[in-house]
């Protein structure tokens, strides 16, 4: 296993991983992302927020990183945190628990990055996914009632979104 930032060259996977996690929230009836463009993920990859971890040299799982997200998290974006988004599986390796090893990395990553959360959000109520950030050790903190921004992707608008910390321990 391996973890490392996504390169440009990486960009048309992660855009079909995507466009799969996509059709798998459809199934689920969930609230679907919005198709990514291109450029958001070029721009991403290029800000180094954009990472991978493999197995085998295969992507198993992608997601977003960011030290600032006040859209969502308003007052509380003071706090000094890293925000976890779009963490998506690849089909391959489902049932596999990939997102608690995100998880355990991005804990040392925000360590290492002299944050105090960890912090993500889902644009659903969605309960299986409520109940694995939990147990993966994320509290529950909210729901907020989202406003359209066009700061924000459309899968935000108007939507309710559950938010979810860890507070980490500062060794």
């Amino acid at each position: 296993m391996e973890i490392k930032n996504s390169s440009i060259s990486d960009v048309q996977n992660i855009l079909t991983l995507y466009d799969t996690a996509i059709s798998y929230q459809n199934e689920k009836k969930g609230l679907p992302w919005p198709t990514l463009e291109r450029e958001l993920i070029e721009t991403e990859v290029k800000e180094n927020r954009q990472w991978q971890l493999l197995i085998d040299n295969e992507i198993a799982c992608i997601w977003v990183t960011t030290f600032d997200d006040p859209e969502i998290w308003g007052d509380k974006n003071a706090d000094p945190s890293v925000y976890l988004h779009r963490i998506a599986t690849n089909p391959k390796f489902r049932g596999q628990n990939i997102v608690s090893k995100v998880i355990d990395w991005a804990k040392e990553f925000a360590v290492q990055n002299k944050k105090e959360y960890l912090r993500l959000d889902t644009a659903s109520i969605n309960p299986g996914l409520i109940t694995m950030y939990v147990r993966n050790g994320f509290k529950f903190i909210s729901i907020i009632e989202m406003r359209e921004s066009n700061k924000l992707p459309s899968h935000y608008h108007n939507a309710s979104v559950c938010l979810f910390e860890i507070k980490l321990n500062k060794n």
